[in-house]
């Protein structure tokens, strides 16, 4: 999608919630009228200290334009994402976006290893969120971020922010200091459960400071893009194993931009061990496939496209046509236009709307 080949479909066409949409900062400095004079006096001074030495470079070849589609980079020189007025015309509107999730993934404190600066950044991406985004643009639902490393402020953050109606889940890093199924994180999980939010989990390049494969930094970007998807797959399975979900029965997760084609496969495998091995964890009581379909929902970006269609919609039928969102990634190269993703596949006028909107609008309760 770095060249643009068609015309937008009108949007009456469409009906869609857009699970994957990143805003950005329109200038490095864009917290600060959000953060205390000691906060950016810090930031002024110090600067961030994250976990990776390299999370602020692109140490890969891996994405030209910045990752960003050639025509949403705006006329006023702000970064792509940070036009507000630009993504309204060039997608919300062409694409009949009725709502669309912020993913905000940058400066909240995820990968921020002085913790009470990362709670400050937290609660500051919050409020920029907020009243840059979602007040002005009532199409636009925000995420809670929380800096999962101080479980003490994201559960404050999630109680200080859960009854307002922007905010709609709880963005957490699936690179975390620890496989997020470990106990350390478990506060944030109940509070997820007592306000009814999903627990949003977006594929994340360097946040914990770990290598993105077991064996250690890949050489090219095509490598680190295949390591998010199997990254997912270790969240997952930690999240099962360590009984997140029996402990947290009505906990929802939701997995963006990691695929989801796998995931047969990887319940598949959790059952088959689990079978044979389950004296080890007498706290997972179930199959460890039955917690995927109960607690875990998966968004479409970027879409497995295999040789034959019919196979896609094999992996769609097992996943459950209620636990797939759509998503584009706007505004990067790798967008999935709305009109056009789900064109290969024979579905039923149910089933294109349970994926383009129907599915998001009953997990987050939408109107």
């Amino acid at each position: 999608m770095n060249v643009p080949v068609r015309q937008p479909v009108a949007a009456q066409r469409l009906k869609v919630v857009d699970c994957d949409i990143h805003p950005a900062y329109a200038a490095p400095t864009a917290l600060f009228e959000f953060l205390s004079q000691r906060w950016r006096d810090h930031w002024s001074t110090f600067g961030t200290f994250f976990r990776p030495a390299l999370i602020g470079q692109l140490p890969f070849p891996r994405m030209m334009a910045g990752g960003m589609r050639i025509d949403s980079f705006p006329k006023n020189g702000s970064p792509p994402g940070a036009d507000l007025e630009l993504m309204q015309r060039q997608h919300l509107d062409a694409n009949g976006v009725e709502v669309g999730m912020l993913i905000a993934l940058s400066r909240g404190g995820m990968e921020e290893r002085n913790l009470d600066f990362a709670a400050a950044l937290s609660t500051a991406a919050n409020d920029w969120q907020l009243h840059k985004w979602c007040e002005p643009e009532p199409r636009l639902r925000a995420a809670i971020v929380v800096p999962q490393e101080n479980t003490e402020h994201a559960v404050a953050e999630i109680e200080r922010r859960s009854s307002d109606p922007a905010f709609v889940q709880i963005l957490m890093s699936p690179r975390s200091a620890d496989p997020l199924g470990n106990r350390r994180y478990w506060p944030i999980y109940a509070a997820a459960e007592a306000h009814n939010k999903p627990v949003a989990l977006h594929v994340a390049g360097f946040s914990g400071g770990h290598s993105s494969t077991p064996t250690g930094w890949p050489t090219y970007y095509m490598q680190e893009h295949y390591a998010q998807t199997t990254g997912m797959q270790s969240t997952l399975a930690s999240l099962v194993f360590e009984g997140v979900f029996e402990r947290f029965p009505n906990l929802k997760v939701v997995l963006i931009e990691g695929g989801f084609a796998w995931a047969p496969a990887l319940a598949w495998r959790m059952d088959k061990a689990w079978e044979r091995m389950r004296a080890e964890v007498p706290h997972v009581k179930r199959p460890p496939s039955e917690y995927v379909r109960q607690h875990v929902w998966f968004t479409t970006q970027p879409i497995d496209e295999p040789d034959q269609p019919k196979h896609l919609v094999d992996t769609m039928e097992w996943v459950g046509w209620d636990r797939i969102m759509f998503s584009t990634d706007y505004p990067h190269w790798d967008y999935d236009d709305p009109a056009q993703v789900l064109a290969r596949l024979k579905l039923t006028a149910k089933q294109k709307a349970m994926l383009l909107g129907d599915n998001a609008r009953a997990l987050y309760g939408l109107a």
